[in-house]
């Protein structure tokens, strides 16, 4: 891998990690479009240090009260890790062998397109403001299960399952990105096990440079969201995504 190839591709993971436009989604175009073929898991391991080391920085006091009594919190986040993990673990190959290639991109990133509409519509309701409950961490959890869909956005999916239980969105936008840190963590652990199963080249300053822009380009992408979510603010990225949709249908049906 070309070192441009790991900055392009560490800027988009710290992006579309956080940012709720799929970072599956983008990844999977952005690879086709630079003609990178294959398997290259050391770097993704180093791409998801990176955006843990993001999170981590940011929510840094918000993950030390985890493990702090009553442990509320981290009750909350083990219930809402469960849906996704199960997906991951029953269905991750069958998710891998018809999804990843891209075919069905345009019709994730619609689908993305609307829950970001529908989320910015009922987080400015006044009503949506209650505390974090068990009833926020199944929804949220169930939707991130959706989310392991290459297109449809992780941390958008988790943060319209919040928001439709009447949520306060400041918290919910917390709790999705402290939901983020198991599922990294997996994933991580998956390509770890595979690395040590089947081997892997080793090519270490282009995943040192990856590693760092997906930690640069994920806390900056963090701190947009934290800003946009005080406002409700998420139509914008319903557009961005119809467009990207239909640029990404007729790249790959016409």
């Amino acid at each position: 891998m070309e070192i441009w190839q790991a900055i392009i591709l560490g800027f988009v993971q710290g992006l579309a990690e956080f940012l709720p436009i799929s970072s599956s989604g983008h990844l999977i175009l952005v690879r086709n479009l630079m003609g990178i073929e294959g398997d290259y898991l050391l770097f993704d391991i180093m791409l998801h240090v990176g955006t843990l080391g993001a999170v981590a920085i940011y929510f840094f006091k918000d993950i030390l009260q985890l493990f702090k009594p009553p442990f509320k919190k981290m009750g909350l986040l083990i219930i809402a890790t469960i849906p996704a993990a199960l997906v991951g673990i029953l269905l991750g190959d069958y998710v891998d062998a018809v999804f990843m290639s891209g075919k069905y991109l345009c019709f994730f990133f619609l689908a993305t397109a609307a829950l970001m509409f529908v989320t910015e519509f009922f987080a400015k309701k006044e009503a949506y403001n209650k505390p974090l409950t068990i009833k926020t961490a199944i929804g949220m959890g169930l939707m991130q299960a959706v989310g392991v869909l290459p297109g449809i956005s992780r941390s958008g999916s988790t943060i319209f399952g919040g928001v439709m239980t009447k949520t306060n969105k400041n918290e919910v936008a917390t709790f999705s990105f402290l939901m983020s840190i198991p599922m990294i963590l997996g994933s991580a652990a998956v390509e770890t096990y595979h690395v040590i199963k089947d081997g892997a080249d080793v090519d270490v300053l282009p995943m040192v440079i990856g590693m760092v822009v997906a930690l640069v380009s994920g806390y900056l992408a963090i701190r947009f969201v934290m800003s946009l979510v005080k406002k409700a603010n998420f139509k914008w990225f319903g557009v961005y995504l119809i467009a990207l949709s239909f640029i990404t249908f007729f790249w790959l049906f016409l």
